[in-house]
């Protein structure tokens, strides 16, 4: 393997080290020397294949940081005798084979089983949903299955790096929709990047699934392709980085708010980073009663009298800013009593938060780093949220989509519309009592085990209310 690959592996905090070993001219103890001199702990030794001269052994290496895995690598390449074949950790490992497979719900064990499920008797399955094609809801696996389409564009904070980089993302995307509401994914990740050519291929696949849930895609395509999906399927359609980010915000806003003893309807909220999660954040805190919301973007405060090259700006302008505030985030920033960034490392500084208003709340998402570090302002803000694990209260849209697409597919819904957005919020919001919740604490973990069930009631609920559903599960009847 290249040196860039393996750097490429090297990022767990436990690695494997292949080496070929050439025992005339080495010894197996100054190997150990060097990985010890240079922060690593040896813990197994795999021997794979022996010769006379030649020995090739796995090297299982703690590390208490990747700083001294590359340091470690570096010393064994400098070694006499010594061939780096390989280096892996535990995250490349549980990729290998990629991390899903399909599996029988009833095994074929002889002729008639086949026939049965294959030719000929499959032909009468097949002309009862020709017949009436809402069958295939009960008859195939479209009822539990959704597609994750992804064009690569805008993978995590990676950026383009294209549908077969994208795939890991995806299936992993597709182990927590069943591991935490037992749906059926599936990765798809389309080799182009055209609007029309992804818009035409995921309608041409959409008989298949019960719902699409559309990843990774870059702004402003995301807001046409999702739109016009939309309008051409009768499946719901579901931009995660877009609604899934916004229904946690929210969930995460209604908990704060409660903590620091504010209206949603009086407070003034600064959105920085208006892309397809800013703008996705913004409907849906507008639905949710924000009188006064502020878009800040590299152009400043977006205001109504402005043209802007990006259409989607130009909607937002009209739809928020009330007072039409122009300038600098620093400048739009004084008395707000809510930051939500969605946007770049760095761009908060503490005296902006000093600015707010009294008991600010700051939601930095930026990720892989956050618009200001917690530490820095942990004195000074009343809550601060991230969108990453490391910290309290992360805004995570993993918390959404398994629980939302179960809903959606139990009542069988049309579309996922904002009255479901806004009851996945709130059941997120439910899980955490008055007596639990504080400025560590204002939203659950992905792992609480209650959220999925929650979200799914009340989402099926707000679809029968909204008439979007068209089956009610057996306990609303």
């Amino acid at each position: 393997m290249s040196d860039e690959g393996n750097k490429q592996l090297i990022t767990g905090k436990s690695i494997i080290l292949r080496l070929e070993i050439d025992t005339n001219r080495i010894r197996f103890s100054d190997i150990v020397t060097a990985i010890t001199d240079e922060g690593g702990d040896l813990v197994a030794i795999d021997v794979i294949q022996t010769k006379q001269e030649l020995s090739i052994r796995d090297l299982t290496v703690n590390v208490a940081d990747t700083l001294y895995t590359s340091k470690i690598v570096d010393k064994v390449k400098q070694l006499g005798g010594v061939k780096l074949v390989n280096v892996s950790d535990r995250t490349f490992l549980l990729h290998l084979g990629g991390k899903i497979e399909t599996k029988l719900k009833t095994p074929i064990q002889n002729r008639d089983d086949l026939s049965r499920v294959y030719t000929p008797d499959v032909a009468r399955v097949c002309m009862a949903i020709h017949e009436e094609p809402r069958k295939a809801y009960t008859l195939t696996i479209k009822r539990n299955t959704v597609a994750v389409i992804s064009d690569g564009s805008a993978v995590l904070g990676l950026g383009n790096i294209g549908p077969h980089a994208a795939m890991p993302v995806m299936e992993g995307k597709a182990m927590l929709f069943k591991q935490l509401a037992d749906v059926d994914a599936f990765p798809i990740c389309l080799n182009t990047q055209d609007t029309e050519e992804m818009i035409r291929t995921i309608i041409a696949i959409a008989p298949a699934f019960g719902g699409i849930n559309l990843e990774d895609i870059s702004s402003p395509r995301c807001f046409e392709i999702e739109e016009r999906l939309k309008q051409a399927l009768d499946i719901p359609v579901f931009h995660d980085d877009q609604h899934g980010t916004a229904v946690v915000l929210y969930a995460s806003l209604i908990s704060a708010l409660k903590l620091v003893g504010k209206s949603i309807d009086s407070v003034k909220v600064v959105v920085c980073g208006i892309g397809a999660a800013g703008i996705a954040c913004s409907k849906i805190l507008l639905a949710a009663g924000v009188k006064e919301l502020i878009g800040v973007d590299r152009e400043g405060a977006l205001a109504a009298g402005h043209t802007y090259g990006n259409p989607m700006w130009n909607w937002y302008a009209e739809h928020t800013n009330p007072n039409r505030v122009t300038g600098s985030l620093s400048r739009v920033l004084a008395g707000a009593d809510v930051f939500i960034g969605v946007s770049a490392a760095g761009l908060l500084k503490r005296e902006d938060v000093r600015s707010m208003a009294a008991n600010p709340i700051v939601f930095a998402m930026a990720n892989p780093n956050p618009e200001i570090n917690p530490e820095e302002i942990e004195d000074i803000a009343a809550v601060v949220a991230t969108g990453r694990s490391d910290y309290p209260n992360q805004i995570n849209n993993v918390l959404c989509f398994p629980g939302m697409f179960r809903g959606a597919l139990d009542c069988r819904a049309q579309t996922i519309n904002e009255e479901m957005k806004l009851a996945a919020a709130e059941a997120i919001a439910s899980v955490i009592s008055d007596e639990e919740r504080n400025k560590l604490y204002i939203i659950p973990s992905v792992f609480n085990q209650k959220v999925a069930k929650l979200i799914r009631d009340k989402v099926v609920e707000a679809a029968i209310r909204t008439g979007v559903a068209r089956r009610i599960p057996r306990e609303y009847r």
